[in-house]
């Protein structure tokens, strides 16, 4: 029997630790015999991975980032995400629009309008004959204090221009993940990060079996 394709993506900033969890619900999901596409944003392709750094390092304005950021979005559902979901696969991206929303929107102060019109744009796909917006069908939100975040990354890496930014920034991020879930709460499963790493993974299983998934 086939399967319906899943899209799944997990936000927060980084720290929150996404890349942990992601990675469990990929062998979750694969222990269900289900073939799983990991993925992120921006990147996922050859071309949004050469906008990504682009993106994360160089300066520029906010217009400059959203644009860059969706031109990477658009490649990345045309040549992975939407042949990934046609495919029956579940798709987990780390980072989505949301991002955009939360980062350039909230942290960057962007026009929300603008960016509603390039997320329009860029993801309206065809799917069985009529136009959709295409969207995850959930969004885990690892929501993180900033100062925390920053204690688990010290001395990581080298901080990215985002991640380099000072901590009334993340709070304008994470009021932007507020918003976007406040305008979609059904898509949205908002996890306490600053949990034990168990806790938030039983939290991110539960969020997944709540929508009738890996029952």
């Amino acid at each position: 029997m086939g399967h319906d394709g899943l899209f799944i993506s997990f936000e927060g900033i980084d720290g929150a630790g996404k890349s942990t969890h992601i990675d469990a619900l990929a062998a979750a999901f694969r222990a269900h015999d289900r073939a799983v596409a990991l993925t992120r944003e921006p990147g996922g392709t050859p071309l949004a991975e050469k906008l990504r750094a682009i993106f994360l390092h160089d300066p520029m304005d906010g217009l400059t980032e959203a644009l860059l950021v969706f031109a990477a979005r658009r490649d990345h559902l045309r040549q992975v995400i939407e042949p990934a979901l046609a495919r029956g696969e579940v798709v987990l991206c780390d980072r989505f629009t949301d991002a955009t929303f939360a980062y350039q929107g909230g942290g960057r102060g962007f026009d929300l309008q603008v960016l509603s019109y390039l997320e329009n744009q860029v993801q309206t796909v065809m799917e069985q004959g009529a136009p959709l917006l295409r969207e995850p069908g959930l969004t885990i939100w690892f929501d993180l204090p900033p100062d925390i975040a920053a204690q688990r990354l010290s001395g990581a890496r080298v901080p990215d221009k985002f991640e380099a930014q000072p901590a009334e920034f993340f709070r304008r991020v994470a009021a932007g993940y507020a918003q976007r879930m406040q305008q979609s709460p059904q898509r949205f499963a908002r996890i306490d990060a600053n949990q034990s790493i168990e806790q938030v993974r039983q939290e991110v299983m539960a969020a997944v079996r709540s929508r009738g998934w890996l029952t």
